[in-house]
């Protein structure tokens, strides 16, 4: 996995809170699910990672084909930082009205370019404000150039999830809250991943939990594995 905040639609005499209860009830709700995902696993539950006062924020993307459990991993790392954003790249895609193309079709090329450009752009100016952002979306190693020159940073963290082809496609499967489902789409983007040109420090193995790939994410991230450019 935003509204305008605005509301220029209200009805005539609907009040501002009354037309911006739909927002702040979408707000609430994403609140609840970052402070859900605290709870998610004991390793979790250490102390937040804070940066300092004045301190410029930092930006970690965590990306991986459908179903590599990217959205789960992702907010539970968000949930160790504060100040935090969680940036959802798929919600930048939702964006586009009339004359979307699935962005796994060679035809989206084009369009993907501008969809990423946004999202960097957007997650670039979180952290630019001192949050610690983590990004949550499908970018492949051939888009991260272009995804960190949007962003106006000089460094960011790329962390890779790359299970197996089956366990992506089980995931997918499984899924009750999206509505990408397609497994020749996942096993083609599973093998997009797996024979990318990336170094082999950005690739998390995935094969315990979620609470144990957050934990492998940040080691990585500490040890400067995940760094780009390096």
């Amino acid at each position: 996995m935003t509204t305008d905040p605005l509301p220029h639609d209200r009805t005539p005499g609907q009040s501002t809170s009354s037309a911006l209860e739909p927002q702040l009830g979408a707000a609430r709700s994403r609140r609840r699910l970052l402070a859900a995902g605290a709870g998610a696993s004991t390793s979790v539950l250490q102390q937040r990672e804070t940066p300092a006062v004045g301190m410029r924020g930092s930006l970690l993307i965590v990306t991986g084909p459908p179903g590599a459990g990217k959205s789960t991993v992702a907010r539970l790392l968000a949930s160790r930082f504060e100040p935090s954003v969680l940036v959802d790249g798929d919600a930048f895609f939702a964006f586009l009205a009339m004359g979307a193309v699935e962005p796994w079709l060679p035809e989206s090329a084009e369009q993907n370019d501008v969809v990423i450009q946004a999202a960097a752009v957007a997650a670039g100016r979180f952290t630019h404000g001192g949050y610690t952002t983590v990004y949550d979306g499908v970018l492949g190693p051939w888009f991260l150039p272009t995804f960190a020159t949007a962003t106006g940073l000089d460094q960011l963290d790329y962390a890779v999830l790359l299970p197996s082809a089956d366990r992506c496609v089980q995931q997918v499967a499984g899924r009750t809250d999206h509505g990408f489902t397609d497994e020749s789409a996942t096993r083609k983007m599973h093998e997009e991943f797996a024979q990318a040109d990336v170094e082999s420090r950005h690739v998390i193995e995935v094969v315990g939990d979620a609470g144990e790939v957050v934990d492998s994410v940040l080691a990585a991230r500490s040890a400067g594995a995940l760094r780009y450019p390096n």
